[in-house]
Formats: C-alpha cells, structure tokens, sequence
C-alpha cells in the first residue's frame, strides 16, 4: 500500500470500483453483507501517545480481525523502514505477518487506515476473491475495506496542503468518498462525523454527489428531465437501427420485438435487463434493489 506519493483525484479507477463491488455482492450473501452494518467505531481504533506502540498495533489488528469475522486469523504485525505504507504476508494462516511502515510508531492515529487495508487483503485470500494484477487487486481491496465499513479511515488519512500531503490506499479520495457514499445509502449510515480530516470531508461530498449522480441516469425515473430526453432520443434511434448508444450513458438497448435496455444497478453495479414498456419496477437479482424505472 503506497504513502507519499503525488496524489491523484477525481474517478480514474471508476469501472473497477464498480466491478469491486459487484464481485463482493456475487461472492457474499445479502445477509452476510447485512452483517456489516455499523462501521468501526473510531473509539475502537484511537491510539493515545503514552499507549505502547506494540501493544496498540496489535490491539488494533485485533480490532479488523472482530470487524471481519476472521476470528480464527491472528495478525503479527512488525515495524520495518520501508518505501510502503504496509505490507502483508498472505500465507495459508492461521498467523498472517504484518509490516508496517516504521514511521507508524510517532504517526500513530493512521495506524487504524494502514491495518484496515493489510487485514482486509487477508480477508479476500482467505474468501477466495482476486482481481488479475497488482493495481486491479489493490483497488479491490481498497472498495472492499472501505464498503464493509473498515476503509473510511483509509480516507480520513488523506491530508494535502502546503507542507505535506499523505494518502493511503489505491484509490483517489474522491473514489473513496464514493463507495462510502454508496456504503452509506445501503446502511443508512453518515460516516462524516468521524471525519478529522477536513480534505477527506471535502472528497466524500464530491464522491457522493458522483454516486447520486449515477442513480438519477436513465431509465431510472429518478433521471432529470435532459436524461430522460436523451434516453428517448437513443431509444428512438435504436428502433430505427441508426446508431449505437454511446457508451457513457450507461444503457444500451437490444433487440426489437421486444426491445430491451440493460443498465447498471446504482447499488451492486450488476447489469439489469428488463423490456421496454414505459414505466415499471425492476428487482435486480444480485443485491435485490428494487427500481421504479420510465424505460
């Protein structure tokens, strides 16, 4: 997991994301995913100046491996001088070897954003789900932390302004702001109070505002009236045969009798195909959202 580095904004790694959070929805039950209701309390992950650093750190590991249900799992985590954040050894347990930056021992209160991201790569090995390569894997473990309710200190670690920055994790902080945003209207949960950077407030509310964005867009009726109005200029081209979709709308039709238009669900991002017939309510079969659809 990289620090210092030039830091990145905005929503490079979206498709990825998006492709995250379905394969969590495929790979876990609804129930299970119920069961991360509340976040980890920033009680749980406080780390006071005069506690030993040792013993803190392990605390801490203590606290994600409860968080994560990986009660059989124990977290050995070390401080080593090193260019990441934190590395993890993932072998076939149950002892798994953390290394965290050395630097962790005087900043100590992002000690909590650097375990939520090494624990949860622990997660993943253990329940079987990887994305092919380094990057994709690393923004897989970042959406996971982050949407099971461990990452949102991957995002109050973001600080930049004129001496120093510092972010954590993979994604950008408006990506993080995202999922939490998307975590957020699952759970009915507002993780902004416990926000201490006012940089990570700021890129939840630009997270947010693209998540909102995404469950307004055509065909859900909550789409504004140009949405809608695009959307029937596209439906009307495809009956025709004129031209393709373009691909940022998101839909696509298919077929002519009947015609049919597929579109991300806003909540696990799974593909939903229903027929086009006006207004209806489609059940998407992966997260079981149900949306009221002018199709």
């Amino acid at each position: 997991m990289g620090t210092d580095v030039e830091i990145l904004h905005g929503f490079p790694h979206l498709d990825t994301v998006h492709s995250a959070i379905t394969a969590l929805y495929r790979r876990l039950s609804y129930d299970t995913l119920r069961t991360f209701a509340p976040s980890v309390p920033p009680s749980d992950v406080a780390f006071s100046d005069d506690e030993d650093p040792y013993l803190g750190v392990q605390r801490i590991a203590g606290v994600m491996v409860r968080h994560l249900r990986l009660p059989d799992a124990r977290m050995i985590v070390s401080f080593r001088d090193m260019r990441h954040a934190g590395n993890v050894e993932l072998a076939a347990g149950p002892e798994y070897f953390i290394e965290l930056n050395s630097r962790f021992k005087k900043h100590r209160k992002d000690i909590g954003a650097a375990l939520a991201h090494e624990v949860t790569h622990v997660y993943l090995h253990r329940l079987g789900l990887a994305f092919p390569g380094t990057r994709d894997n690393e923004i897989l473990t970042d959406t996971v932390a982050a949407y099971l309710g461990a990452g949102w200190l991957l995002l109050d670690a973001y600080r930049e302004d004129a001496v120093s920055t510092q972010k954590l994790g993979y994604l950008t902080p408006e990506e993080f702001g995202y999922v939490l945003a998307q975590r957020a209207e699952v759970f009915a949960e507002d993780p902004r109070t416990w926000f201490t950077s006012p940089r990570a407030h700021d890129a939840y509310v630009q997270g947010a505002a693209r998540a909102r964005q995404e469950a307004r867009r055509p065909p859900l009726a909550a789409a504004g009236r140009l949405g809608r109005h695009r959307y029937a200029r596209d439906r009307r081209a495809a009956e025709r045969g004129t031209g393709p979709v373009p691909a940022a709308a998101g839909y696509a039709f298919e077929g002519r009798d009947p015609q049919r238009v597929s579109f991300p669900c806003p909540t696990c991002h799974q593909r939903i195909r229903v027929p086009v017939q006006g207004r209806l309510r489609a059940r998407c079969g992966l997260c079981g959202s149900v949306l009221d659809c002018e199709t």
